[in-house]
């Protein structure tokens, strides 16, 4: 096992570069802290250090162990700041998100961090199960997904509704000439996410307008469908948040149709005696 005294040992000298003066500040004996730098040495089989004239100089695997040291006091520095909740250091901020989720809505969820110099943001996006599973274990302190989790999955988690979406067809302004509902279906072919929400209603939709509409591609990402739909593929079948700029701009159109199906946005979180204090900001 590695002897974080020893290596604590050996950063205060890498900092001086001078065994005597980091031992007098150490309130140890020169011999002694030779010593717990000769036995870290000997853990980890290679010199850290060479003596020029009165100083010592970091061999390359000294810089490579004074590197790693940093960065794990860094983190014992943080952890004692999160469990004291002093706010000298932060925690990054571990968002999870359903692979399928639109981006847009990720972003504007995240507005109020994005930016922040005191805030380190990591994002991952895999799929709801397995995101739930790191939440459950601390790897992340929310996940963002369009289906609240079902009873047996979210036992003892806390599922935040955030908002709800009208779901529409969206595409090139020249693909939306009809304005009846069964014409356009029927017309152009439609690029529908799996996500099991907006794919079930549309299958019901369909099935009381007695048509089968054209899949031009069934997507497990709301950017690929924005891409394809950009690209005149076809309709895309999506909230409007997906395509916010590309509305705004001009470049793509909703039709008018109302299909009668929303997507909702949820946020779940897990109980934490210390939870990282954006959370809550967040999701209110």
């Amino acid at each position: 096992m590695l002897n974080y005294h020893h290596l604590r040992y050996f950063r205060e000298v890498a900092r001086t570069g001078h065994l005597t003066r980091t031992a007098e500040r150490l309130n140890l004996s020169q011999s002694a802290l030779s010593a717990q730098i000769r036995t870290l040495e000997d853990r980890l089989g290679h010199a850290l250090f060479i003596r020029v004239g009165r100083a010592l100089e970091l061999t390359e695997v000294g810089r490579i162990t004074l590197d790693h040291a940093d960065r794990i006091f860094s983190v014992g520095d943080e952890l004692m700041a999160t469990l004291e909740r002093t706010g000298t250091t932060r925690a990054p901020l571990r968002v999870g998100a359903q692979s399928t989720l639109s981006r847009n809505f990720q972003r504007q969820f995240l507005a109020p961090v994005l930016g922040r110099e005191d805030v380190d943001l990591i994002l991952k996006s895999g799929r709801t199960d397995s995101l739930l599973e790191d939440l459950r274990s601390l790897a992340l302190d929310i996940v963002l997904t369009t289906e609240a989790p079902h009873r047996a999955a979210a036992t003892g988690l806390s599922v935040h509704r955030l908002a709800e979406q009208p779901v529409a067809l969206h595409g090139l302004p020249r693909l939306l000439a009809r304005t009846d509902l069964r014409d356009l279906l029927t017309d152009q072919p439609v690029i529908v996410p799996t996500e099991s929400s907006i794919r079930t209603g549309f299958d019901g939709l369909c099935a009381r307008l007695d048509i089968t509409p054209r899949i031009a591609a069934d997507v497990d990402d709301m950017a690929m469908v924005r891409l394809l739909a950009r690209d005149g593929v076809g309709l895309a079948l999506a909230p409007s948040v997906v395509f916010a700029d590309e509305l705004a701009s001009g470049e793509i159109a909703r039709a008018t149709p109302d299909l009668g199906l929303s997507e909702q946005f949820h946020a779940v979180t897990a109980p934490r005696s210390f939870p990282h204090p954006l959370v809550a900001s967040l999701i209110a």
